[in-house]
């Protein structure tokens, strides 16, 4: 099958070996894949990974025959659990130490013609919801994972660093809260993009420390977001990091300590939520969309960095 590889060398392949599914997992025919800023992190060495990239998809499932979504258009959630170790049992089974990540960590993606998934990692795509839009179903429940784990009050002043698209994604959810949303990033041109997208969100180039934002989300896919973000937060606010990039940090932690500032980690979310605001129309990510490309160009577009927004890989 194709695929798209890395090994050290990002590849594009004809001659992939098709998945052969156990007993517990489905077969999936791939139709779209999205590139995320987490594949471009991984093609310069990030979770030392190697194998078959892509974790964000839509498809059909096409065997084993007992599979009770056969012929359904499916999306998948990204983490496989050993379901038996102790954070398992205690509900925490997407941090589990033995687990495999699609595309990530030990398990091969979805940037390929076939992937399989556990059954129980299955979502039903809702008929009216379209296969441009389905694919945007894992980043939008990451996003609203800010939610799940974070208290936004409608009175909150809320700031999302970064304009691409996680971040326009994680202020719209946000923005579904009431609170005054507002992304820092360097494309004010986005702004008529956003309002597409869902709620009107300002895009702003340049906030002055002392703005005292009640939380700040760093989705900026860069080392100096997490030292932007801190600087930006209230007293006693919180500050929520969903980036991940190969590069290290360097920053001053006192911050932290001396204004008594909450660091919160986030990362992969609930897809029953993120199908039903995709059905809704209340978030529209399709005009995140920059291009639909074939799977030989994806490499191309991963080592170039993801220029733009979102590229969708088409295995159809």
């Amino acid at each position: 099958m194709r695929a798209i590889t890395y090994d050290g060398t990002l590849r594009y392949v004809d001659d992939y070996p098709d998945p052969v599914p156990d007993h517990d997992n489905a077969l999936i025919r791939v139709k779209y894949a999205g590139v995320c800023d987490t594949d471009v992190q991984i093609a310069q060495g990030y979770m030392d990974f190697s194998g078959v990239l892509g974790h964000e998809f839509v498809g059909t499932v096409v065997g084993p025959l007992g599979t009770e979504l056969l012929g359904r258009r499916v999306v998948g959630e990204i983490n496989c659990p050993c379901g038996e170790c102790e954070l398992c049992r205690r509900g925490l089974g997407k941090h589990c130490r033995s687990r495999t990540v699609l595309g990530i960590a030990g398990r091969d993606g979805c940037f390929a013609d076939y992937v399989d998934l556990p059954e129980k990692n299955l979502h039903a795509v809702p008929d009216s919801v379209s296969d441009e839009t389905a694919v945007f179903a894992e980043p939008l429940a990451a996003a609203l994972n800010v939610l799940q784990e974070t208290h936004v009050r409608s009175e909150d002043r809320v700031a999302v660093i970064g304009d691409g698209k996680l971040g326009i994604l994680t202020a719209q959810t946000l923005a579904l809260t009431g609170a005054d949303v507002t992304i820092v990033g360097r494309h004010p041109e986005r702004s008529a993009l956003i309002d597409e997208v869902g709620s009107p969100i300002p895009i702003v180039t340049e906030v002055k420390a002392g703005n005292d934002y009640d939380v700040i989300v760093d989705a900026s896919g860069s080392t100096d977001g997490l030292a932007t973000s801190i600087s930006l937060v209230r007293p006693g606010g919180t500050v929520v990091m969903k980036t991940t990039v190969a590069g290290q940090h360097a920053l001053d932690l006192a911050p932290l300590v001396i204004d008594e500032i909450k660091l919160v980690g986030n990362r992969c979310g609930p897809f029953e939520p993120a199908l039903r605001l995709l059905k809704s129309g209340f978030i529209n990510p399709e005009p995140l969309i920059e291009r639909i490309i074939k799977p030989e160009e994806a490499v191309a577009v991963i080592e170039g960095g993801v220029p733009g927004l979102k590229y969708v890989v088409d295995f159809s």
